[in-house]
């Protein structure tokens, strides 16, 4: 472990990680297909000293690592999912030391991350340890087995902090902006085109509203020194019969991001508001917002071990669930932010090794009295 990390030299424990990320990219796990990968992932942590049986939900597993329940620690879990998009992707592989892969900056570099702590760092823990690897988050929020896992496993909710995973590049990310997604239908009426004084386009109804999204500033929400943006954008838009056709149906899909300090059924009432009268919302995917957790003390301790930086989360994360049934939740992960489901995505290996590191240093030096 004092072995320097070099572009040469490989540690034992930069070995590894290279070798677990590569192997869990090479189980293909895009979404709806987790079942092979947490299989896999489930055989080989059953070799370790747990301390307690893993629990399986579904394709998603609960991992009890680290209980000494004589002393007073804190209970941290350390959360990753299982699932990819799917993207165009080559064969797993390490070249020039990058891991390419489906998933290998989101979030299987986390994953690898866990997996190695699990097997090189439970002896030296400084607090009770819980892994928890889940399907179905790269999809709906009501598809997500987190959701499933949270409310069936009565152990979750003694966490005294959660840490998911996410590509990061080893900054914190704190909070997360919740997301709305709404359809928005402008019904009209047909018409040939020659004739369009006898219908009622459906696509021109919409342009008040359009107007409205293009003159619309993001809105700036200061949270504890940290800067959250709450934006709405028209992402899909369906209409029109044909060439010769006056339109009579447009649907637009707004996806509506809000800052942590707004409530989900405020944030509805504002697309609501924004959309106005006459047109249709449907809402089809709603997840809430996360308060950042900077003042609590695993996290400050989380930030003096090393994080390459402290930032508001802009986008959403699952760190909301945790925060909806009152249990701190921060972003921090190895992988790298703009690979992210991208087609041929990679992750520099370095930076598994040096999340790796961090999370070392914060686990195994963590303050006795920190609750």
């Amino acid at each position: 472990m004092t072995i320097i990390e070099t572009q040469n030299i490989r540690t034992p424990t930069a070995v590894a990680l290279d070798e677990t990320l590569l192997w869990l990219c090479s189980i293909l796990s895009p979404i709806g297909e987790e079942q092979a990968l947490c299989d896999a992932v489930q055989e080989r942590l059953a070799r370790l000293p747990l301390a307690s049986p893993m629990r399986r939900y579904g394709d998603s597993i609960v991992v009890p690592l680290v209980r000494k329940r004589e002393v007073a620690r804190p209970h941290v879990a350390l959360v990753g999912h299982l699932d990819t998009v799917r993207t165009e992707n080559g064969p797993a592989r390490i070249e020039n030391g990058r891991c390419f892969g489906a998933g290998a900056a989101d979030m299987k570099s986390g994953l690898a991350v866990m997996i190695v702590l699990a097997e090189t760092a439970v002896q030296m823990v400084g607090c009770d340890l819980t892994l928890v690897f889940y399907a179905r988050e790269e999809g709906p929020y009501a598809d997500n087995e987190l959701g499933r896992v949270l409310d069936e496993d009565p152990e979750l909710r003694t966490l005294d902090l959660a840490v998911c995973l996410e590509p990061s590049d080893n900054k914190l990310h704190l909070g997360c902006c919740g997301a709305i997604l709404a359809t928005v239908t402008f019904e009209g009426k047909t018409a040939h085109s020659a004739r369009p004084w006898e219908g009622d386009n459906a696509i021109v109804k919409a342009g008040p509203l359009l107007s409205r999204l293009a003159a619309l500033a993001p809105v700036a929400h200061d949270i504890d020194g940290h800067v959250y943006r709450t934006v709405t954008t028209v992402t899909l838009a369906n209409g029109g019969r044909g060439r010769n056709v006056v339109p009579d149906v447009l649907t637009l899909n707004l996806n509506h991001r809000f800052a942590p300090n707004t409530s989900l059924e405020q944030a509805q009432a504002d697309v609501l508001a924004l959309v106005g009268r006459g047109p249709r919302v449907d809402f089809t995917d709603l997840s809430p917002a996360a308060m950042p957790s900077a003042s609590h003390p695993l996290v400050k301790h989380l930030i003096a071990s090393g994080v390459k930086g402290v930032e508001p989360k802009q986008a959403w994360t699952d760190v909301a669930r945790f925060s909806g049934m009152g249990i701190p939740a921060v972003n921090f992960g190895p992988g790298e932010n703009a690979q992210a489901h991208q087609k041929n995505e990679s992750t520099e290996c370095n930076l598994v090794f040096q999340g790796y590191r961090i999370l070392f240093t914060w686990l195994t030096q963590m303050p006795r009295q920190s609750v």
